[in-house]
This record gives C-alpha cells, structure tokens and sequence, in this order.
C-alpha cells in the first residue's frame, strides 16, 4: 500500500472506499467541500486527503488504512462502502469464480470495512455507516444475476445492522443507484442504449455528483435515518 503524508486532525473524518474514480470520487470531493477530511481507499490514487491503495477484499490491507486513518485524524466518523465490481453474463455462464468475486467485492468488501471501523465508533456511540447497493438489487436485471444477488445481500445486512446499532449510536443506511454515467459502464452498455433510456421517466441515466448529495445528506443531516435504502435511479425502479 502506498499513502500520502498528512498530519492534520479533524472531528469529521470519512473514509471511502472506490474513492479514485466515478461515484467514490463524486463523494470524496462532496465530503471534503463539505468539511470532512477523506481517506480514499482504492485501487488507483485519489483526491482525498489520506490517499491509500488497496484492495477491498484484502483484510489486512483495509485493517492497516483503517488503523491509519484514525491515527492520523483521530477518529473515524463516517464510513463509505462504495468499491464495486460489474458485468453481464448469462447466468448459465457464471463461474464458481465470477459468483466468489462479486460477493468478495460488494458483500466481503463493506463487511470487511465495518469490522475494522465499527468498534470505534461503538465505543463512543456515534457513526454513519453507508453502503452504496444498487437498484438491480430491487427489480433485477437481465444477465445481472450475480451483481443483483450480491448487492441485494447488502439491503439485508444494512437492514439488519441498522436494527442492531442503533441504540449504540451508529447509524447504518445505503443508497441504491439506477445506471450511472460513470466508468464502470463500458461505452457499449446496453444501459446507454437511447432505446433503453427512453423507458426511464427521468430519461437519462444519472450522474455520480447526484448519487453523493445523497450519500452527503446520509453522512451530515439524517439522524432521522435508520435502515433506509434511498433509491437514485431516474425513476428506472418506484
């Protein structure tokens, strides 16, 4: 892993994992305008102020940036699961090691997360936990077996921690993304299709800077939130 000096301390501290690039990088910039110091936490460097490359699924990689973080800045307050991973196969052409990647990414990846984050936050009973799922998770998608399956486990851990910690102090929420004008969708995507987007209400997909408003929103203001999934999804899922 590799860092970038910093040495300021500051009582609002995110940490966000996928942070280099398309919605991560969206909500790393909106934290920090927002008064947060960020880690970013990725495969690539990133414009947070603690930059650390890493992989979500391994452990002690996570566990060191996390240790990390909170060295540098004190705390930990909130924390971001956004690191993602996507493709189309037909579910008859989904391998053993297809399934182990996608849930190792979204599901492994955020778990991993909130083991290393969470006892702080416990212990002085305040935290914003937010995962980003996606709206696949809610009505499916052709060819999206294993993306659906895996971000629809996160709608049920959220929901099931949010129950668990909130007496504690930690609140636990996620947003839920239609298909995003980001690099994850290749150029030729069917979710570009003109064809595909004229079905959507909204009638274009939706940008990253409007998905971390929400995930902004999650982290600073909503105290009143408590298990919710916000869906962003140009009206693709009401």
């Amino acid at each position: 892993m590799s860092t970038s000096p910093i040495t300021e301390t500051t009582s609002r501290v995110a940490f966000v994992t996928g942070a280099a690039s398309g919605i991560g990088a969206s909500v790393t910039r909106l934290l920090r305008a927002s008064g947060y110091r960020v880690t970013g936490f990725d495969l690539r460097r990133g414009e947070a102020d603690l930059n650390i490359i890493g992989d979500v699924t391994d452990p002690a990689g996570v566990a060191e940036a996390v240790a990390q973080t909170q060295e540098r800045f004190g705390s930990l307050d909130v924390v971001v699961s956004v690191a993602g991973h996507y493709e189309m196969l037909p579910v008859d052409a989904i391998s053993d090691a297809d399934w182990l990647r996608m849930i190792n990414v979204h599901l492994g990846g955020l778990t991993t997360l909130l083991r290393c984050a969470l006892p702080g936050m416990l212990e002085r009973r305040s935290g914003r936990i937010i995962a980003v799922t996606s709206e696949l998770a809610i009505g499916g998608g052709d060819h999206d077996a294993h993306y659906a399956t895996a971000k629809g486990s996160i709608i049920g851990f959220v929901r099931s921690l949010a129950v668990e910690l909130a007496a504690k102090g930690v609140l636990v929420n996620a947003v839920a993304p239609g298909p995003c004008d980001t690099p994850l969708l290749a150029a030729d995507s069917p979710w570009r299709d003109r064809a595909y987007l004229d079905t959507l209400p909204a009638r274009r997909l939706a940008n990253p800077e409007e998905i971390a408003v929400a995930v902004e929103f999650l982290a600073s203001e909503a105290s009143f939130c408590v298990g919710e999934v916000i869906s962003i999804n140009s009206g693709a899922v009401i």
